[in-house]
């Protein structure tokens, strides 16, 4: 029976490649070309989504035991309400055909995977010829990040119905707005934008949404005390947060060489692959030396936030600058971040994982760095924008950078305060004072996401009573 077995399988193993082969001699260099950039940008799509899995290692191990559970399982969660809303709505706002107007999509709702529907709604995104459903789950992908880094700022306080809510109103009214205007053919497009991957796009705006709920929300107990000077409140896994951090490195090489939409020609998406990972690089020991210089040891979580901060600003770059010049950016990324944390921390800003910092700041600089650093022979290549400052292009790309960070950042931070401010003032974005002290695992979910660790800990607690 097994040499049956094995003699089949050894006779499949032949015809596989066979067959494979007489599809090859069959195909044009146009087919083979195009089967080939969809595996590759589905490759991306499954490492940008895997990312997710990073958040959630990341969040949940740079939080407090009690929450962890819940930290984790809303990751999944809002990815799914990113998912069928983006579906439904934001892929149409984002990449659909406005008509002209420059400020939102007005077609390609109810994505339904056709090439008939591609045509005639999603000019924007006519340059691949990567199937319509592989471009949607791509896009998604991104959108379903912007959204994991806007939950940052609810960390440990929020509660669980304001995640239905906001993540739905996020992923269809602003989110795929801004998309519109750098990727779908809007009025920054048009003005020659710079931002390859999304440091605007996708960091930016999760990190400003955050911002404004840090700000409302308000600090976690015990974060301050009364004359203002604050507590360290401790993740409890920071094991969990670097290998977040690694699995969010790794889903890099989805997030900016996917852009590429494209595996053939000269392997450009290699090239891009090489700076982002110089940047991460540079972030990782350039935080590290300066929180040891301010600290007097070598602070991991800075670390961390080094790499992340670092990926942040590559994301807008990647394609328009040299290897030098990404190692510059990231270890520049790395540094800001580290400061702009410290910095907030003590103006009485309780970001439990940064998110503002890391995503806001680090995005803002990596945008900006591309007018800065861009080279024309690069510009030209992607075809967006012109050369940075420093490679003879003056002000205007810079300009154009500036312009786009901060119509991006305005509209984001009105609209998300304007949409959390509501839900405030309705049915609440805070968990009660009991329910944070017992921790969002019991509260929210009825279980802990580490049963006989709390169990033990409030026998002990009792045992002192």
């Amino acid at each position: 029976m097994l040499k049956k077995f094995l003699l089949s399988l050894g006779i499949t193993s032949m015809l596989v490649p066979a067959s494979f082969a007489f599809a090859a001699d069959d195909a044009t260099p146009a087919q083979l070309q195009g089967a080939i950039d969809a595996v590759w940008v589905m490759l991306a799509a499954i490492l940008v989504i895997f990312m997710q899995a990073g958040f959630a290692l990341l969040e949940a191990g740079s939080t407090r035991m009690k929450n962890a559970g819940h930290v984790a399982g809303k990751t999944v969660l809002t990815f799914g309400l990113c998912a069928i809303a983006f579906w439904a709505i934001g892929f149409g706002l984002a990449f659909g055909d406005d008509g002209g107007n420059g400020f939102l999509g007005t077609t390609g709702f109810f994505v339904d995977g056709s090439e008939e529907q591609a045509k005639a709604a999603f000019g924007a995104l006519s340059g691949s010829d990567v199937p319509i459903s592989i471009k949607f789950l791509f896009q998604l992908a991104f959108a379903g990040v912007s959204l994991a880094i806007a939950w940052g700022g609810f960390a440990e306080r929020g509660k669980l119905p304001v995640y239905f809510i906001f993540g739905i109103l996020f992923t269809v009214l602003i989110y795929p707005i801004v998309a519109h205007w750098v990727w779908g053919g809007g009025w920054l497009a048009k003005l020659g934008m710079q931002d390859f991957a999304g440091s605007t796009v996708v960091h930016l705006q999760g990190a400003t949404a955050a911002l404004v709920a840090t700000l409302l929300l308000k600090p976690r107990i015990g974060k301050f005390n009364k004359d203002k000077t604050p507590n360290l409140i401790p993740g409890h896994n920071q094991v969990y947060s670097v290998l977040g951090v690694i699995i969010l490195w790794i889903g890099w090489f989805g997030f900016n060489p996917g852009s590429t939409l494209s595996a053939m020609g000269d392997g450009f998406f290699g090239y891009i692959a090489l700076t982002t990972n110089l940047a991460a690089a540079a972030g990782a020991v350039a935080a590290m030396i300066v929180s040891w210089m301010y600290f007097g040891k070598a602070d991991i979580p800075s670390m961390l936030n080094g790499v992340l901060a670092a990926l942040v600003a590559i994301t807008a770059a990647c394609a328009f600058v040299t290897p030098r010049d990404a190692v510059i950016i990231g270890a520049i990324s790395g540094i800001i971040t580290f400061f702009t944390a410290q910095w907030f921390e003590k103006a009485g800003l309780d970001d439990p994982v940064y998110a503002f910092s890391v995503h806001g700041i680090a995005g803002i600089w990596g945008t900006l760095s591309t007018g800065i650093f861009a080279t024309p022979e690069l510009a030209a290549k992607v075809g967006v924008g012109g050369a940075g400052l420093l490679y003879g292009g003056g002000l205007g790309q810079l300009g154009v950078q500036a312009l786009g960070v901060f119509g991006a950042f305005i509209f984001v931070l009105v609209l998300s305060y304007i949409i959390l401010a509501i839900i405030k003032a309705t049915m609440g974005l805070r968990v009660t004072e009991e329910e944070e002290i017992v921790g969002l695992d019991l509260s929210e979910h009825g279980t802990y996401g580490y049963p006989e660790q709390m169990k033990k800990a409030a026998q002990s607690a009792a045992q002192t009573v």
